[in-house]
């Protein structure tokens, strides 16, 4: 008879669980460092509530302020970046899934997670919403998140006898990270499984849960069991909104295509003059984009200043009174901001334009269905934007705690992420593949070649 058929060892397996004390202190470092990956995220969102919340000051002391303080801080956090932590630029997905490529080399792994980069991340991208720059702390949170909990590696059994791979540690990071961000612990589960991992291996799937689990708990203890956006009240959804709704799936995926497309282009070194000009100069063409932000936001009002978080609130409630032009408006200024190059993430600024569009199109066809347009716009957009659809529709629908409206978002997300395919490549494993071929291209060109031993230099030369 197969061993497979025998019943378990009860006591057997209770006494070799036990027996092994060093096992024991590995899952005891790990769990530990959980809590300090939900700690980190705690306090970079109030370091960076705080932040958003002196740039505010700032602007109502003078509105026209704005033109010279972006533009000076944006070149400074750039010009920081680059001088201290490089690896902290951009949104920090593409760095945690480029250093869990296997084409990595070993020795560059830190190039884009480390303690330290989590600390930059923090603060830099804390000032970026200091300087009301368009965007959000979600995706830096789970570079911060991964960077904290890959450290716990260093004090753990030599060897792989712990059973917990780097690998394993820098998977449960980004999804404790996407958990407490969001307070939205099944997305993180899904985005370990469909951004990160590709897959969920059973040895790593309770390391991951416990994460997630530890994580969101700081975070409920500081801020309170809450959906990040409230509750919002779905009318009963019939054939009058299908067509509004799958209008706004196929424009997300549209314009979330195309955002994704353009930021591509941007990031990955195009060479038309004015990339060629961000390479030579990037604190100048920093200070540059700072400006035009501060223009876009100005001419909104306002409104596409920092991630738009109160806005989508605003937009939620009723009672938004955003500009005609706020989704063509927060896109320019949230690609600007990314293509300067500073430390911040697209999530939530993905979550405002999606939200916006929804809007506009409830305003066009009237109704009573404006929260679910407007929640299905978030879905569609973000799913269009990171092609991840799951990942997507399960974030909105517990933030805005939208249990009812589970097929609608989850049919808005698939229709955008399909659209959004047609129109570019992925746009996380785009930028984590450009950054891993600019690292191994500096490693190839930094060995030189081999140097024959002298004998088959002499046989080469008769």
């Amino acid at each position: 008879m197969s061993s497979s058929n025998h019943e378990p060892d009860f006591l057997g397996n209770v006494r070799a669980e036990f027996s092994d004390v060093r096992q024991w202190l590995d899952r005891a470092i790990v769990l530990a460092y959980a809590v300090a990956a939900g700690l980190a995220v705690v306090g970079f969102t109030l370091l960076s509530e705080w932040a958003f919340g002196q740039f505010g000051h700032l602007r109502s002391l003078n509105p026209w302020l704005v033109l010279l303080w972006m533009p000076a801080l944006t070149g400074g956090i750039v010009w920081a970046t680059r001088r201290w932590f490089a690896g902290a630029g951009g949104s920090g997905i593409p760095q945690v899934m480029a250093s869990l490529d296997p084409a990595l080399p070993a020795e560059h792994q830190s190039r884009f997670v480390s303690l330290r980069l989590s600390l930059g991340k923090i603060g830099l991208s804390s000032l970026g919403l200091l300087g009301g720059l368009s965007l959000g702390r979600e995706g830096p949170s789970v570079q911060v998140a991964a960077g904290v909990m890959q450290h716990a590696q260093r004090w753990m059994s030599p060897g792989g006898r712990s059973g917990i791979s780097r690998h394993a540690l820098l998977v449960a990071g980004g999804a404790a990270g996407i958990a407490a961000a969001f307070n939205a612990p099944l997305a993180g589960v899904v985005f370990a499984i469909e951004e990160l991992s590709r897959k969920l291996e059973s040895r790593s799937s309770g390391l991951i849960i416990a994460a997630i689990v530890l994580a969101g708990l700081m975070g409920v203890s500081v801020f309170g069991n809450l959906t990040y956006f409230g509750r919002i009240q779905v009318p009963r959804l019939g054939w009058d909104a299908l067509l509004p709704g799958l209008g706004v799936a196929l424009l997300c995926g549209l314009l979330g295509g195309l955002f994704s497309r353009l930021l591509i282009a941007s990031l990955t070194g195009s060479q038309d003059r004015v990339s060629r000009w961000r390479s030579r100069q990037p604190v100048r063409f920093a200070a540059f984009a700072g400006l035009a932000i501060a223009v876009v936001g100005l001419v909104s009002g306002g409104d596409t200043f920092g991630a738009g978080s109160e806005t989508v609130k605003h937009m939620l409630a009723g009672n938004a009174d955003v500009p005609p032009l706020y989704v063509l408006l927060k896109f320019v200024a949230t690609w600007l901001t990314a293509w300067s190059g500073v430390p911040g993430g697209i999530f939530a600024p993905s979550l405002s334009i999606g939200a916006g569009v929804g809007h506009n199109i409830a305003q066009l066809t009237g109704g009573d269905i404006s929260p679910a347009l407007i929640a299905m716009g978030m879905a569609a957009f973000l799913a269009a934007v990171t092609q991840a659809p799951l990942t997507a529709f399960i974030i909105v629908m517990e933030m805005v705690d939208g249990h009812a409206m589970v097929l609608s978002l989850m049919s808005a997300a698939m229709i955008a992420s399909l659209v959004s395919r047609m129109v570019s490549r992925s746009l996380y494993a785009t930028l984590a593949e450009a950054m891993v071929a600019s690292v191994t291209s500096m490693a190839a060109v930094a060995v030189p070649p081999p140097v024959p031993p002298p004998e088959e230099k002499d046989a080469k030369a008769g």
